[in-house]
């Protein structure tokens, strides 16, 4: 049987490994978001964080990407609370919101590369920004979440 610790555990109560074992490798949290100063609204684009691959869905540079990419989302117990813009697939979002894995996360099904199966990573159409010149961001917006009130 497979350690299943995020049924026998809260968020609160893993560890530095088993928080990190969590992300399931989908790359969601990678596309660049922008707020609209106005209405509030955060505007997710198909463009990824310049440190991400995006074929494989993960960090090039994970050691040092705040160091690298300042703006780099700080996922932790602190500023899950803050992020209302992940995908409502995100293992760190749903445990939040008292839900369990989906069957297609790595830790479920056992397989790293099941996220892609199920079309759930961004490998099938991200592009990375330095293929997409900051004036032209504005054509790749994918999604439009509505202010938080």
């Amino acid at each position: 049987m497979r350690n299943r610790f995020w049924e026998r555990f809260s968020l609160e109560e893993m560890d530095h490994q088993e928080w990190e074992a969590l992300c399931d490798g989908c790359g969601r949290c990678c596309l660049i978001k922008l707020e609209d100063e106005d209405s509030g609204e955060v505007l997710t684009l198909d463009v990824a964080c310049k440190l991400l691959d995006t074929r494989q869905c993960r960090c090039q540079d994970y050691t040092h990407r705040f160091a690298r990419v300042p703006a780099c989302t700080q996922m932790n117990l602190q500023t899950l609370r803050e992020f209302h813009w992940l995908p409502d697939s995100c293992a760190y979002r749903r445990l939040h919101e008292g839900r369990g894995l989906a069957d297609w996360h790595p830790l479920v099904s056992g397989d790293p590369q099941s996220v892609h199966r199920a079309r759930i990573s961004v490998a099938d159409f991200a592009v990375s920004e330095r293929d997409v010149p900051e004036d032209r961001w504005e054509d790749h917006i994918i999604a439009v979440l509505p202010c938080e009130d």
